[in-house]
Parts: structure tokens; sequence; C-alpha cells
């Protein structure tokens, strides 16, 4: 985990601990574009079991293996819908990242759903 007062690697400019540092401690994500930078911020932390809880269950893995070569840079978020009351959402991003020394970049449109108030990543395609 990052220190509280460590720029949140979202992207979002506050401090991890105010930002999704809340959302890995237990707090409920309020719209799709809050839950997706801080999976994003999951992988940059490592943290696999905040991934897996906040995947929808019917389309869960049982498992999650991270990988450690991959090194995450920046999350550009490039369009979201959904919010606090909404029931679906989606979000465009690219989360740019280094592995084996190379630059690459995942553009992916996520799908969130909302059940009993909370929101989860469903599944993502390629943007």
């Amino acid at each position: 985990m990052l220190p509280d007062d460590a720029r949140c690697p979202c992207g979002s400019g506050d401090p991890y601990g105010a930002c999704c540092g809340r959302f890995h401690r237990g707090d409920a994500a309020p719209t799709p574009e809050a839950l997706m930078r801080s999976r994003y911020s999951a992988f940059v932390v490592g943290d696999a079991a905040y991934l897996l809880a906040t995947w929808d269950p019917a389309h869960r893995p049982a498992e999650l293996e991270l990988d450690p070569g991959t090194e995450w840079l920046r999350l550009v978020v490039l369009r979201a819908e959904g919010g606090p009351f909404d029931t679906r959402g989606t979000v465009e991003f690219e989360a740019h990242h280094r592995t084996a020394g190379r630059r690459g970049v995942q553009h992916e449109v996520s799908e969130f759903v909302r059940r009993d108030g909370s929101w989860s990543y469903v599944d993502g395609s390629p943007g």
C-alpha cells in the first residue's frame, strides 16, 4: 500500500488516503468512474484481493495473479457514464504501462453494475 499522503496513482491529484485508499480500505465507490480509478490504483499497489472483491460475482475469476513485471505509469479516463443512482455504467480509459522495458497502452471500455448500493466491475472490451 501507499502512504495516505502520497499522490494517488489514479491521476486525480488527490492524496491516496483521501482518494482510492479509502475504497481499498472498505468504503464503497460512489460511481463507476471512482470504482475504475480505484481498481487501476489496486493494480499499481498490487492489491489483487481488492480487484477480486470489486469484480461482479457472475464474472469474477476464481483467482487473480498480478504480473509483478508490469509497472503502471498513468491512467487517462476518456469517457465515463453512470452516477450514484444508476444501475449500469461504462468507463472508457487508457492505462499506460511498462513491461519488460517496453511501453504499452491498455485501451478498454469497462462495464459496471450497481447492486445493493455497490458498484462492481463486470467486464471490459478493447476500446
